[in-house]
This record gives C-alpha cells, structure tokens and sequence, in this order.
C-alpha cells in the first residue's frame, strides 16, 4: 500500500524507533559514571576531540546541502557546535590543540560514515542531526552542571558545547525542530531508512564511549567503575547524553 508524504510521522517515528538504542546508549559505562558525577577530564577531553571532528562533518555537510528539498527544511545553523568545541579543546589542550587532538577508530568510522550518506543518499543525514542535536538540546544543561562540578571548572570554562547562545527558548526550539522533521518531503520507505540510519548513529555514539571506559578505569579504578555501573534492578535511567527528547 502506498503511502502519501503527508501521512508521514517522521519526529514520532524517530522518537519510538529509537527507543531501544536509546536506553543502551544510555547504560554504557561512560554515560552511567557521567551521569552520577564522576567525569574523568583526560577522558572527558577525547570525547570533546571525537565529537569536534563528528559535528564538523555534519556541519560542513549541511553547509553544502543547505539548498536540498529535504535538508534545506532542517538547515539550522543556530544548531552548530563546531565552534563551540573549539573553545573547549583550547582550554582543555591548550593553544596548540589542532596539533595535540586526534580522531580515535571509531570516531573515524563515524565520520566516514556522515560524509557517505552525505554524497550517496543526502536525506539520511536527517538522522544523524536528530541524533546528536536533539539530544544535545534536551540534556545539555544538566550534562554541563554535571561536568561542571566533577572537574570542578568556572563557569564558562570547557563546557560551551552545551551553551546555544543562539537559541533563547530550547523547548519551543524543539517543538519546531519536530515539526520540521514532520514536514519533509519523505516517503514511507526513506522514513524507514532514515530511523535505520538514526540506530545505527547512536550506534556509532556508543563505540565511542566504549572507546573512552578504558581511560576512565585508568582513572578511577575497576572496582569504582563497577560499582557504579551496576545495573539497577528497575530499568529506569537518570539522563541523557548520547540524546534525548
């Protein structure tokens, strides 16, 4: 049976069929001792290098794409965060931290993988903005206090990612961000196509931050690290950080 463009849900789509890699995202060793305060900054700041290097491939794709039928309508530059993680890494690296930073093998797979999509099938990148910007939106303030106080910096100082200093109301950002997804020009199949790309995206979140466990137990010792990442008996989670609604 065909489906009409108009009766594509896209942003509910999104949002229930990725449920599943959500809440696995959110179990992963990293996020847990993130998420209950303990953030270690060495490999805090890896992150903040993988992640420069993951929106500056977005951000340059879109750049080029801002004219495309269906990425035009989620064209917002306010969203950017390349320039934001520029200031993190230089007070976490210093002024030379172009020379010190590196794209660990997960970071590389991932950011081979946006500019893939970019050039084969431009319309799946919708999936991986909702990925990352959504979530970014929803917990960011709450992940900035957090690594705020674990590695007891000054306001201001190493978290401008979470800052969008351009967007005054994030929940009505949100709300018209989702319905900007609902308004592409998509089909029933490429929606389809779009929530595939969006788990195998958050996907490509959790290799790096099973990437950076090794570092953190480094830091903290295994039997900290066990303890914190238990699993609880009820399946419920504190936050986000891979995304969030």
């Amino acid at each position: 049976m065909s489906v009409s463009l108009a009766e594509v849900n896209l942003a509910t789509m999104l949002r229930e069929g990725t449920k599943k890699s959500h809440t696995m995202a959110e179990n992963m060793g990293f996020i847990k001792c993130f998420l209950k305060g303990v953030v270690e900054k060495n490999s805090y700041r890896k992150l903040a290098a993988n992640l420069y290097y993951v929106y500056g491939a977005m951000e340059e794709e879109m750049e080029r794409l801002k004219d495309h039928p269906v990425l035009s309508k989620v064209y917002f530059p306010e969203l950017n965060r390349k320039a934001n993680l520029e200031r993190d890494l230089f007070y976490y690296y210093g002024a030379n931290w172009r020379e010190e930073i590196e794209l660990s093998p997960t970071g590389q797979a991932y950011v081979k993988r946006i500019h893939d999509v970019a050039n084969e099938k431009p319309e799946l990148l919708v999936a991986h903005l909702y990925t990352r910007y959504l979530g970014d939106l929803s917990g960011g303030q709450i992940l900035k206090k957090i690594a705020q106080t674990a590695m007891n910096l000054s306001d201001g100082e190493g978290t401008a990612f979470y800052e969008f200093d351009q967007i005054p109301d994030e929940k009505a950002f949100k709300t018209n961000y989702r319905a900007a997804m609902d308004s592409l020009p998509v089909d029933q199949q490429t929606a389809e196509a779009i929530v595939d790309e969006a788990n195998d995206a958050f996907g490509m979140n959790m290799k790096m931050f099973g990437e950076l466990e090794g570092n953190l137990i480094k830091a903290i010792g295994q039997m900290l690290f066990n303890s914190l990442t238990r699993r609880r008996s009820r399946g419920s989670t504190d936050g986000e950080l891979a995304t969030a609604e």
